[in-house]
Formats: structure tokens, sequence, C-alpha cells
């Protein structure tokens, strides 16, 4: 396994960074008291390939190899500092664009695909419920078999792109099945009758990422929008948590590798008891702290990428990847503050909206303590 990009991928992390800070995040801080999401933005990430990244070229996509992918959205992180924008690309390719092109028929990517990896339309996974969340095979959202379809009731929570998102993957469960056969996942369009999107939910962090209800009343799908087999969605689901799980915080390495060249500057800097603060022992440790969580993030999402380079399995990878980032990512964040003292806890500096936003990293794509379980029944 070779450490260092390509050529090509080293170019693409540089023109993504470049691009990213040249062109987004402007007026960050209001956008992120008011919980708005940067649809300006959106469209321009759309226009340099970001929203289909993953999906084949020939559906107007980047058809890009998880190396390079992981290099450009490293590069997002670094120039973006709306890490709530990012994760909403990041819920749009893993949980959308990529079942899309490993299930979806012919027609279905012909019709979807070209929108989404233009950035034109926006998706999203419609799979959490109040008592399922990694927990898929607990689904309540039942899909009754029609004459022309499915009909879908049930009621969805807390679904990443729901209040700006153009169609919806859905998990319901099929009546008639046995319980390991019995999921689903369905493609619904966002003016489907009896699809019914709830107002954008208040939260801590991730404030300019767009996350709601959906509720579904006999919502007719068509035959032809299943995604994959009937009695398929639990498979579809796990894919997209793999990837998810797996490359859901490559942005968050570049995010940590600007924190630690700003916190750099910070110590060499900022002056104390006649020296630079950087010269006490307890700051330079938090230095060297921020610099190994880094590399050691660093090294578990490459290997992931590497083995799905390689079209391997790599679902204990993925989840080692997402616990051990999500978890550096907040010790990070918080010692950036800690290193700018009373100035990184005043809003107006953005020192403290990426504690804010990398907290979130614990919970979504599976809970810290979900990805332990998981890792220790593969080590089992």
């Amino acid at each position: 396994m070779d450490f260092a990009w390509t050529a090509a991928q080293s170019s693409l992390n540089k023109k993504i960074a470049e691009f990213a800070q040249n062109e987004l995040g402007h007026d960050l801080a209001a956008r992120d008291r008011g919980q708005i999401f940067d649809s300006a933005g959106w469209l321009r990430c759309g226009a340099m390939g970001l929203t289909g990244l993953c999906a084949p070229a020939e559906y107007g996509g980047g058809g890009h190899d998880p190396l390079d992918m992981l290099a450009a959205l490293e590069g997002l992180g670094y120039g973006c500092r709306d890490n709530g924008l990012n994760f909403s690309i990041g819920a749009h390719l893993w949980g959308c664009v990529t079942p899309l092109y490993l299930f979806g028929t012919p027609k279905q990517k012909e019709y979807f695909l070209p929108r989404l990896s233009s950035g034109e339309w926006i998706g999203a996974l419609a799979a959490s419920e109040a008592d399922a969340g990694s927990d898929i095979n607990n689904i309540q959202t039942s899909a009754t078999p029609s004459a022309q379809g499915y009909i879908l009731n049930g009621h969805k929570i807390m679904i990443t792109n729901a209040p700006i998102g153009h169609v919806f993957i859905v998990l319901a469960r099929l009546e008639g099945k046995s319980e390991n056969k019995s999921v689903c996942a369905f493609l619904i369009e966002k003016d489907t009758p009896g699809l019914q999107v709830g107002p954008s939910l208040e939260k801590m962090g991730l404030r300019t990422a767009m996350m709601s209800e959906i509720h579904l009343q006999n919502c007719h799908v068509p035959r032809e929008n299943l995604l994959g087999a009937e009695g398929g969605g639990t498979i579809i689901f796990l894919q997209a948590m793999e990837w998810e799980r797996g490359l859901i915080l490559a942005p968050a390495l570049g995010t940590m590798q600007r924190q630690l060249q700003v916190c750099q500057a910070r110590v060499r800097q900022r002056r104390q008891f006649g020296q630079a603060i950087g010269q006490f022992q307890r700051v330079a440790d938090k230095i060297v702290d921020m610099h190994m969580r880094l590399e050691s993030s660093r090294f578990f999402i490459r290997k992931f990428a590497w083995l799905k380079s390689k079209k391997r399995m790599a679902q204990l990878e993925a989840s080692a990847a997402k616990l051990h980032t999500s978890e550096a990512w907040i010790h990070t964040s918080q010692a950036a503050l800690e290193i700018h003292g009373g100035m990184g806890y005043i809003t107006e500096n953005e020192i403290e909206r990426d504690l804010r936003d990398a907290l979130g990293s614990r919970i979504y794509s599976g809970t810290s303590e979900i990805q332990r379980q998981i890792i220790a029944q593969w080590l089992a």
C-alpha cells in the first residue's frame, strides 16, 4: 500500500481545496445562526463534480476511484469551513448516488443519476425511525403491494437533506414476507402524493445541513421505482452504510489539517510570560496530539478507500474509520478551542463551531457504540 498521492490525486486535492477556499463558506457565521443551507454553494460543487464523484461517467459522474474521491473530499474539508455543506454532500453521495449506481436498473440510472451527479437534484436516504436506526430490520414503515406497485405508510425521522431533497431512497417492510426478506428500497420523488416532508429540525451543530422528518400516508410508488430486488433493502442499506461510514468523515481530514495549521500559527504568535505559548510543554503536547490524531485518521480512511479500490469488502474497516475519525475530530476541535482560550469560545471567531459540528459525528451513520459492536463482532 503506497501512502503517497499520485500526481493526479495531488492535483485533484489541490484543485478542490482552492475551489472551496474561494467559492464556498461565504457568510457562514450568519447562515449557521439562521440554519440556512448554501444552495448556491451546492450548485458550485455540482459544477466541480463533487456531487457525482462516485457515479459512473456514462451517467454524468466523475467515475472516480475511491482513493481519488478521498483526495477530493479531503481537499473539500480543508478549503470549506461549512461542515454542514460537506456533510450534506456525503449524505447525498453515499446514501443515494452510490446505492443507485450499485443496484439501480439501467432505466433508473439514466433518469436519476445525471440529475444527482450534476447537483441539479439532491438525494437522501430515508431509513431511520423512532425504533430503527442501525437496527434496520426493525423498521415499521410498511409497503403494501398494489396493482400498479406499492402503497407506503410510515414515519421516518432525522433524514439528512430531506427539506431540500428531490429524490429519496425509502426503506419499508413488505407485507406478507418473512422478516429477513421483507425490507425493500424505493425511489420516491419529492412531489409524489402521500409524501410529506416536515420542517427542518434545529440542531446543536451542522446547522447548515438540513434535516427533518418524513411522513408517508398512502404513498403510491410504481413498481419500476423499486430499487433492487424485493427483500433486498437490507443489503442495499448495509452497502450504503459501508461506503458512508468509510468516507463520510473524509472531509474532516482536511478540516483537522486546517485546524492544526491555524493552531500552529496561534502558538507561535501568542505570547505569555515573555515567550510564545508553544514553548509551554502542555500547549506543545496539544499540537503533537492533533498531528497524531490526523495521521492515524488518515490511515484508517485511506485503508478503507484502498480496499474498496480493490473491490474488497471493508465493513470492519469502515466502522474503524468512522469510530476513530469521529473521536479524533472531536478531540482536535476541543484542543483548537482550548489553544485559542477565551477567543476560541467566542462565536464570531469561528473556532467553536467546528466542535459543535464534530460532536454529531459520534452519532450519525451509527453511533460510536454501534461501531464498537460491529468491530467486536468481526473480531470475534
